[in-house]
């Protein structure tokens, strides 16, 4: 069980930060490279996504790069490249638990 609210990610959130990974873009792009990246199988509506956006500039995993009107573009931090990084090796983990365990 985490001890801390982002210690294990949501699908969302690790799709979020994984966007991030290709460089710095503003929400539309971000739901738009998840709903690409997954082929449509993960949709980000508004609502998830600020709050999602949110929750990692609260966390210093993403910073606001400028703002023009109400279009904010954001970059990835280094706290938030460490977090996708672990939750990349905890999916590994579950992946190979799962492989090693299954009875086919």
């Amino acid at each position: 069980m985490p001890t801390h609210s982002m210690e294990n990610l949501t699908e969302s959130m690790f799709y979020v930060l994984m966007a991030f990974q290709t460089g710095s873009m503003c929400g539309v792009d971000v739901a738009d490279f998840v709903r690409r990246h997954t082929g449509g199988r993960v949709i980000l509506g508004p609502a998830t996504l600020y709050t999602v956006l949110a929750k990692f500039q609260a966390e210093n995993y993403i910073r606001e790069l400028s703002a023009d009107g109400r279009k904010r573009t954001y970059c990835m931090t280094q706290k938030g490249m460490d977090a996708y990084q672990n939750e990349l090796e905890r999916l590994r983990a579950c992946l190979h638990d799962a492989e090693k365990g299954a009875v086919l």
